[in-house]
C-alpha cells in the first residue's frame, strides 16, 4: 500500500514545486534573486537513501522526463541529471551513516550539484548569459537557503516515511 503513497508523495512534490513558484514569488520581497524549490528531487533523495536507491534511481527518471516536458525548453537535462544526482547522493552516503543531519547535508550537496550541472549545460547551448558570480549569488544561495528552511520542516517526516516504505519492501 505504501508503494502508491510513495508516487503520490513525489506527484504531490513535484506539484507543490510550480505552486509554491506562483504563490511566493522572490519579486514579493523587492529582489532579483531566483528561489528555485527542488522539493521532489529532496524527497527522491530521502527514498533512494532511506527507501531504496534503485527505486529512487527509477522515480529520478520518471519525474526528470517530467520536469523535463512540464518546466523546461530543452528535453534530457532533467532527465539526465536527476538520476545522475541521486546515485551520486546515494554513494556518497554508503560512506557515512544515514543520520538525518549528514542525509540533510547531502541532499543540499546534490541539489548544489544538479544546479551547477544545469547551469553549466545551458551556459555551453548559450540558453543564459548569466556569468557564474551571477548564478551563485541570485540562483544558487538563495535556492540553497531556500531548500534548507523546506528540509528542516519535512526531514524527519521524509524519514520515518520512507523507513517504513523500505520495511514494508523487506516484509
Amino acid at each position: 500500500m505504501r508503494k502508491y503513497l510513495v508516487g503520490g508523495l513525489l506527484a504531490l512534490m513535484f506539484m507543490l514545486e510550480s505552486i509554491f513558484v506562483e504563490l511566493l514569488p522572490a519579486e514579493l520581497f523587492h529582489s532579483n534573486r531566483i528561489l528555485v524549490p527542488h522539493f521532489l528531487i529532496l524527497a527522491i533523495f530521502f527514498l533512494s537513501i532511506y527507501g531504496s536507491r534503485n527505486i529512487g534511481i527509477i522515480y529520478a527518471f520518471a519525474f526528470g522526463i517530467m520536469f523535463d516536458i512540464v518546466y523546461t525548453e530543452i528535453l534530457g537535462i532533467y532527465f539526465f541529471v536527476f538520476p545522475f544526482v541521486v546515485y551520486i547522493c546515494s554513494k556518497i552516503m554508503k560512506i557515512f551513516h544515514s543520520n538525518i543531519l549528514i542525509v540533510s547535508i547531502v541532499s543540499l550537496l546534490g541539489i548544489t550539484i544538479l544546479e551547477m550541472v544545469v547551469y553549466e549545460m545551458i551556459f555551453i547551448i548559450h540558453r543564459t548569459s548569466m556569468d557564474f558570480n551571477s548564478f551563485l549569488n541570485l540562483r544558487l544561495f538563495p535556492t540553497l537557503i531556500l531548500n534548507t528552511a523546506f528540509l528542516i520542516i519535512v526531514a524527519y517526516p521524509f524519514k520515518r516515511f520512507f523507513e517504513k516504505y523500505a520495511d514494508e519492501r523487506r516484509e
